[in-house]
């Protein structure tokens, strides 16, 4: 057989289906941010870690952010603990993908959920 007669309706609307099943099964993945400060409290770092965690179990990334404040700059390292201790709090519930550093005068660092969740 050299060449093959098929109905071109027919094959378009076979590829727009299987196109609208690829989009449906697909997932957008968001990045929710969620602000400290380096002087937080005991309460609203653990009313934030809940937050985190609600944002995990949907399967979204969480960005997690402390902005410096005047003098607060010279200090850092009391940030880089503070990103430290939350990442910890979260544990084994997410994987780290990118690791606390300055931002001009933000700290920064990512994390996401397991693919286990």
């Amino acid at each position: 057989m050299v060449a093959k007669l098929m109905d071109y309706s027919k094959y378009r609307y076979d590829q727009q289906r299987k196109l609208r099943e690829m989009k449906k099964n697909q997932r957008v993945v968001d990045i929710k941010e969620i602000r400290l400060s380096p002087t937080i409290d005991k309460h609203d770092f653990d009313t934030k870690l809940k937050h985190a965690f609600k944002f995990l179990q949907k399967g979204d990334k969480v960005k997690i952010t402390i902005r410096f404040f005047g003098r607060m700059i010279t200090h850092q390292e009391v940030g880089k603990e503070v990103i430290k201790r939350f990442i910890e709090a979260v544990g084994d519930k997410a994987t780290v993908e990118s690791y606390p550093k300055m931002d001009g005068r933000n700290m920064i660092a990512i994390i996401a959920p397991n693919q286990t969740n």
